[in-house]
Protein backbone atom coordinates (compact mmCIF):
# COMPACT_ATOMS: atom_id res chain seq x y z
CA UNK A 1 0.00 0.00 0.00
CA UNK A 2 2.92 2.73 1.20
CA UNK A 3 4.55 1.60 -2.55
CA UNK A 4 1.08 2.39 -4.38
CA UNK A 5 0.81 5.51 -2.72
CA UNK A 6 4.63 6.48 -3.13
CA UNK A 7 3.99 5.95 -6.47
CA UNK A 8 0.68 7.67 -7.62
CA UNK A 9 1.97 10.88 -5.44
CA UNK A 10 4.90 10.79 -7.92
CA UNK A 11 3.03 10.54 -10.99
CA UNK A 12 4.69 6.92 -12.23
CA UNK A 13 3.57 4.31 -14.02
CA UNK A 14 3.02 1.99 -11.44
CA UNK A 15 -0.14 -0.29 -12.33
CA UNK A 16 0.14 -2.86 -9.45
CA UNK A 17 2.01 -4.36 -6.86
CA UNK A 18 2.23 -7.97 -5.13
CA UNK A 19 4.62 -9.28 -2.49
CA UNK A 20 5.81 -13.10 -2.05
CA UNK A 21 7.33 -13.83 1.29
CA UNK A 22 9.03 -16.93 2.05
CA UNK A 23 9.74 -17.56 5.92
CA UNK A 24 12.11 -20.17 6.93
CA UNK A 25 13.95 -20.81 10.17
CA UNK A 26 17.90 -20.49 9.93
CA UNK A 27 20.71 -21.22 12.95
CA UNK A 28 22.14 -18.66 14.62
CA UNK A 29 25.50 -20.08 13.70
CA UNK A 30 24.64 -17.97 10.08
CA UNK A 31 24.16 -14.71 12.16
CA UNK A 32 27.53 -13.73 13.10
CA UNK A 33 26.37 -10.60 15.26
CA UNK A 34 23.45 -12.36 17.08
CA UNK A 35 23.49 -12.46 20.55
CA UNK A 36 22.62 -15.80 21.47
CA UNK A 37 23.83 -18.83 20.19
CA UNK A 38 21.00 -22.02 21.13
CA UNK A 39 18.09 -20.65 18.94
CA UNK A 40 17.27 -20.79 15.32
CA UNK A 41 17.12 -16.75 13.58
CA UNK A 42 13.78 -16.67 11.31
CA UNK A 43 14.57 -15.16 8.25
CA UNK A 44 11.70 -13.64 5.85
CA UNK A 45 12.77 -13.54 2.06
CA UNK A 46 10.37 -10.82 -0.10
CA UNK A 47 10.17 -10.55 -3.14
CA UNK A 48 7.91 -7.59 -4.54
CA UNK A 49 6.58 -7.66 -8.42
CA UNK A 50 6.16 -4.39 -9.59
CA UNK A 51 3.61 -4.07 -12.98
CA UNK A 52 4.33 -1.02 -15.04
CA UNK A 53 6.66 0.73 -17.59
CA UNK A 54 9.03 1.47 -14.55
CA UNK A 55 12.52 3.09 -15.19
CA UNK A 56 15.50 1.18 -13.46
CA UNK A 57 15.70 4.33 -10.79
CA UNK A 58 12.36 4.60 -10.42
CA UNK A 59 11.84 0.83 -9.27
CA UNK A 60 14.74 1.09 -6.82
CA UNK A 61 13.61 4.09 -5.33
CA UNK A 62 10.29 1.96 -4.21
CA UNK A 63 11.91 -0.90 -3.34
CA UNK A 64 13.75 1.77 -0.82
CA UNK A 65 10.16 2.81 -0.02
CA UNK A 66 8.93 -0.53 0.53
CA UNK A 67 11.72 -1.34 3.16
CA UNK A 68 10.63 1.54 4.92
CA UNK A 69 6.69 1.14 5.06
CA UNK A 70 5.15 0.66 8.49
CA UNK A 71 4.90 -2.98 8.37
CA UNK A 72 8.79 -3.39 7.39
CA UNK A 73 9.93 -1.51 10.66
CA UNK A 74 7.47 -3.32 12.91
CA UNK A 75 8.70 -6.34 11.76
CA UNK A 76 12.69 -5.65 11.54
CA UNK A 77 12.18 -4.20 15.21
CA UNK A 78 12.38 -5.91 18.58
CA UNK A 79 9.23 -6.96 19.39
CA UNK A 80 7.67 -8.15 22.67
CA UNK A 81 4.56 -9.97 23.11
CA UNK A 82 2.30 -9.65 26.31
CA UNK A 83 -0.06 -12.56 26.93
CA UNK A 84 -3.24 -12.57 28.99
CA UNK A 85 -5.86 -14.24 29.34
CA UNK A 86 -9.21 -12.69 28.54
Amino acid sequence: MTVALYARRKGWPLQSVSVRLEHSKKHVTDCEDCETKDVKLDHVAVELILTGVLSEEQRTRLLEIANKCPVHRTLTSEIRISSRLA
